[in-house]
């Protein structure tokens, strides 16, 4: 039996999930005159800590979305979870948004809504409490500011430990 040429080769699927968040159409103005195309925000993971978020522009939406999604994969953030939530209470802001996300017991649930719910759900959190503290409502300045609030958090010295301890 032949070998498939390269093209038709099938390529390993990756394990990411991925939501479109906002899509937008977005107008430049030259001087011969207005130039449209679209902005697509993806957010993606693993569901097992790593999550990101990609922000593509193209002159369709799936080129958008495509473009996103690559970005997307490219920013990836490994995020500590223990018992399903986050180890520590943490606040961020990007540009106008703050965020304050807290852990909670486990069964309480995604206490969150908007982007927060959606990187949670990505990363694999499965219990946090989030709250906007900004009035802005920019899905992607949200989204970056609980990407940042994610990046901050740090795993406890004694859980540190009770992980190198079941590793070896």
């Amino acid at each position: 039996m032949r070998d498939r040429p390269s093209y038709q080769r099938r390529q390993p699927k990756d394990d990411f999930d991925s939501k479109v968040i906002e899509i937008a159409r977005v107008t430049r103005v030259a001087a011969g005159g207005k130039h449209m195309s679209f902005r697509a925000a993806v957010i993606g993971g693993d569901r097992k800590g790593k999550v990101g978020i990609g922000i593509g522009k193209g002159s369709d939406v799936a080129q958008a979305i495509e473009k996103a999604t690559r970005q997307m994969k490219k920013r990836l953030i490994s995020v500590p979870v223990e018992n399903e939530t986050i180890p520590h209470e943490v606040r961020a802001q990007f540009g106008p948004s703050h965020v304050i996300l807290k852990p909670q017991v486990k069964g309480r649930g995604l206490v969150a809504g908007g982007p927060v719910r959606i990187i949670c759900q990505m990363a694999g959190i499965k219990n946090i409490s989030g709250k906007f503290v900004s009035s802005t409502h920019n899905k992607i300045n949200n989204a970056m500011a609980v990407i940042a609030a994610l990046q901050k958090l740090k795993i406890h010295a004694a859980a540190r430990i009770e992980s190198d301890a079941q590793k070896a």
